[in-house]
């Protein structure tokens, strides 16, 4: 089916959707976008109140509302697949492009002359059609349901050069006005070096605001987020990530037509954005590892209470100490959350850094401890148990040589632990 074919039923889709949409209903989608981008959760708000004079009595809506109510919720999750099949239609057709580069000659300038419409029109597949018109999309919405690394779904994933990137809304907004700078440098070659102006402009604005609302916090008050979590480092990451791993392609593109004379300023140009992608990226895995370095010295604080207690020759307690559960805990959780999201390379690379700040930091406020006490000695033994535990089954324990202490500083430890308990 081309995107046309898909357009022609989108104002069907939208007023089903804005006829029956109910409480329910308006809580799944709101769940959908926000996991798609947080920062859409308030204004969705206002855009799902329904208009009161399309509303009966019992809640429900026009007469159309009405057949539909009986339908099924497998019935309105192929509503929405068809709606997320349409977008997704629309960003891989952008992957097509890579295709329009491998020939840099002038000889074919027809290859760069595809638009945006056709190439995705090219890509676009027939949806069969169920009852009452709705298009069943359950088919192609579990094929797209392959798993890629972690196991996570790429049912919104990006692909490019075999790498899945997750995107979120904005991100998809600058793809799409990348292909239409894409189609006027095409259209207009003699514009060639204004196109990369605007290019880069837009690209610099869309890196500075996205730091300034994740890394800066920006966020919490534009759209009233109550924090900036993990997952909203992560997904930042994974659209800043993304674009600078096109960068080279979009330089090769928009370059096709630009005299030899200005190329090298653009070039540069081109090269500072690209390392100022880097630098964000960088930045926001370093904030990341940051903030189990702040949570390790939360729940630091309270750890001389705790080690008093241990010298008590009444201590008989066999589990770890709330300091290593609530901790490890913590570890697990941040794990689960960039294993999801996150390219494995960079949460090892990640997880690497936690691993070198708890070994040190975790023995410095283990030190206090008097091992010749049998009582502490064990309650120490079991904490660095319990911990080491933790960090051996971190992704970043696999960059270990075999044979090599993963948390030098602790497994040191836990050998005197053991050895004091031998004497």
């Amino acid at each position: 089916m081309h995107l046309r074919d898909f357009q022609a039923k989108l104002p069907t889709v939208l007023r089903i959707y804005r006829d029956t949409v109910t409480s329910d209903m308006k809580t799944a989608i709101k769940s959908v976008v926000a996991e798609l981008l947080p920062v859409l959760a308030r204004p969705l708000d206002s855009d799902l109140k329904l208009n009161d004079r399309n509303v009966d009595a019992d809640g429900g809506g026009s007469s159309l509302a009405s057949k539909l109510r009986s339908l099924s919720s497998e019935s309105f999750v192929q509503l929405l697949g068809t709606i997320f099949m349409i977008v997704q239609t629309i960003v891989d057709s952008l992957f097509s492009l890579e295709s329009l580069v491998v020939d840099d000659s002038d000889d074919h300038p027809e290859s760069t002359a595809n638009s945006y419409n056709d190439v995705v029109s090219s890509s676009a597949e027939q949806p069969s059609q169920s009852a009452d018109g709705i298009v069943d999309t359950t088919g192609q919405v579990n094929n797209n349901r392959t798993k890629n690394e972690h196991g996570k779904s790429s049912t919104h994933l990006i692909t490019f050069r075999g790498v899945g990137y997750h995107m979120v809304n904005c991100g998809l907004i600058l793809l799409k006005m990348l292909s239409e700078y894409i189609d006027m440098n095409t259209a207009l070659p003699a514009l060639s070096s204004e196109v990369i102006h605007r290019v880069l402009e837009m690209l610099k604005y869309f890196n500075t605001r996205a730091c300034q609302l994740v890394l800066g916090a920006g966020a919490m008050q534009v759209s009233g987020l109550k924090s900036i979590t993990a997952k909203h480092l992560a997904l930042a990451s994974q659209v800043v990530s993304f674009v600078h791993a096109i960068l080279p392609e979009i330089r090769r593109i928009l370059f096709l037509k630009v005299p030899d004379t200005r190329k090298g300023l653009l070039l540069s140009e081109i090269e500072r954005v690209s390392q100022d992608y880097k630098v964000h990226r960088d930045e926001i895995h370093t904030k990341l590892v940051q903030i189990m370095r702040e949570r390790l010295l939360l729940h630091s604080r309270g750890l001389p209470q705790i080690i008093e207690t241990w010298n008590r020759a009444d201590e008989t307690d066999l589990q770890p100490s709330q300091f290593a559960k609530s901790l490890t805990k913590e570890v697990g959780f941040l794990q689960r959350v960039l294993s999801k999201t996150l390219h494995e390379a960079d949460v090892l690379e990640i997880f690497k850094e936690v691993t070198i700040i708890f070994d040190i930091q975790i023995s410095d406020a283990f030190a206090p401890v008097d091992i010749s006490i049998p009582q502490a000695r064990a309650r120490l033994n079991r904490d660095l148990q319990h911990i080491l535990a933790c960090i051996r089954s971190l992704p970043s324990a696999r960059l270990n040589e075999p044979g090599t202490p993963i948390a030098g500083q602790l497994e040191s430890l836990l050998q005197r632990t053991a050895v004091e308990a031998d004497q």
